[in-house]
């Protein structure tokens, strides 16, 4: 019998996606304040779990830098400006296989198109791609739907926040448990995917 890819997210293999959570989408993204939040906590995560991160700036001259909110240190991050809508560039692809990932996890915007094209091009990669519904959001909450169902349909694992950061830890034992459950004492906010 064929193995099943169940998609089990194993922290040494997993890179965090951060896509284009920047300033100028603040006043038309639905959600995105409730994004910004989870996409932090996700974020921080990393940070304590000492995962790769990638995170992307679309067209920043125009649509400015990555929100303050998220913490993100420009002087020790990779930040790649891009004008393409996926966020598989060159040097992304250098970094995956510099640190063996395997496990993609996806948060930012908008979910439709950068998120869904970055997605598509990781699955064709043969990457196992974990879209964190809590934290991806688009203009339109139609694109948004829409596109974690096409997302999911062509071989994305859906999931949300609190389910990714147990996964990585695997257990109540890691050394980082504590630092992780701190981050989840407070359930995640409402991003509207229920309405």
């Amino acid at each position: 019998m064929a193995a099943r890819n169940l998609g089990k997210l194993v922290l040494r293999n997993s890179a965090l996606f951060v896509c284009d959570m920047q300033e100028k989408f603040r006043p038309t993204i639905r959600y995105y304040p409730e994004i910004i939040d989870v996409s932090t906590r996700l974020f921080r995560a990393a940070k304590t779990l000492e995962m790769p991160v990638v995170i992307t700036e679309q067209y920043p001259k125009g649509l400015g830098p990555t929100v303050q909110e998220l913490g993100v240190n420009r002087d020790e991050e990779d930040i790649y400006a891009k004008t393409c809508f996926s966020m598989v560039l060159p040097d992304v692809e250098e970094k995956l296989k510099k640190n063996d990932v395997k496990s993609v996890i996806m948060c930012g915007i908008e979910t439709q198109v950068c998120v869904q094209q970055t997605t598509l091009d990781l699955l064709d990669k043969g990457y196992d791609v974990h879209i964190v519904a809590d934290a991806v959001s688009s203009r339109s909450l139609v694109d948004r739907m829409f596109a974690i169902s096409r997302m999911r349909d062509c071989g994305a694992f859906i999931t949300t926040s609190e389910s990714v950061l147990l996964s990585l830890v695997q257990d109540a034992a890691h050394p980082k448990f504590k630092e992780i459950q701190k981050l989840i004492a407070t359930s995640a906010p409402d991003s509207g995917l229920l309405d």
